[in-house]
């Protein structure tokens, strides 16, 4: 196929235990799943149907690179996650079926500028550029489902620079990974390629040039990273 213009690489993630890597289609977040950050960022902790919010393939970040400080903040926050990697094809489906897509699970951090957030909030516009700026997804390597199952339990936890900051469980979110996948479906066809942010515990906060964030999640990996 002819192009007017060169297309620009597909954004891919590393899988451990193979050269070969997982092709990323769309990156989809969702907001306040643990109910101690719905409560930090004013927001009621009642179990209400789950929403979304989307960041460009191409802001993921590999584990160990340099995160620049991105323009138009003072105020850039960390925000340590379960990603889930979709590796099959779904419309409408079930929470008890809704694991066979899955192909496996990486710990990501879905970098927020914040003061634009709560700007954005205060007039009731678009997230966007809070949430989806270059280099706002730092992602580790993925583990495949086949080796690693499906965690529903274990230490969500972040440090800057040595000291904790955010710490949680898997088993504290509002939606199982099961239901995300499912209410998540049901607005928009998920396809292989597909990425979802699951949302993060109570803790975050900001970090400047020279901070050193890592993310870790008991079974699944540990991503670090240097602002600079």
């Amino acid at each position: 196929m002819d192009y007017v213009i060169q297309p620009a690489e597909r954004p891919s993630v590393a899988v451990e235990g193979t050269a070969a890597r997982f092709p990323v289609r769309r990156i989809w977040c969702v907001g306040r799943n643990y109910a101690d950050h719905a409560r930090e960022m004013g927001a009621d902790p009642q179990r209400d149907p789950p929403f979304f919010f989307s960041k460009p393939a191409d802001a993921l970040m590999p584990a160990g690179s340099d995160v620049p400080y991105p323009p138009g903040t003072r105020d850039l926050h960390h925000e340590v996650e379960l990603v889930v990697a979709i590796g099959g094809a779904g419309r409408d489906l079930a929470p008890e079926t809704a694991l066979s897509v899955v192909y496996g699970y990486a710990v990501g951090n879905d970098l927020t500028r914040r003061d634009l957030q709560a700007a954005a909030k205060a007039k009731g516009h678009p997230w966007e550029m809070a949430k989806a700026f270059d280099r706002s997804a730092p992602i580790t390597a993925l583990r495949q489902a086949s080796a690693l199952g499906h965690p529903t339990a274990g230490a969500v936890t972040l440090t800057v620079n040595g000291t904790l900051r955010q710490k949680g469980d898997l088993r504290d979110m509002t939606w199982s990974v099961p239901e995300i996948i499912a209410h998540l479906s049901r607005l928009v066809e998920l396809a292989p390629g597909d990425l979802i942010f699951t949302g993060t515990p109570a803790g975050v906060g900001p970090v400047v040039p020279g901070d050193v964030m890592v993310a870790e999640i008991e079974g699944v990996g540990r991503l670090e990273n240097r602002v600079v």
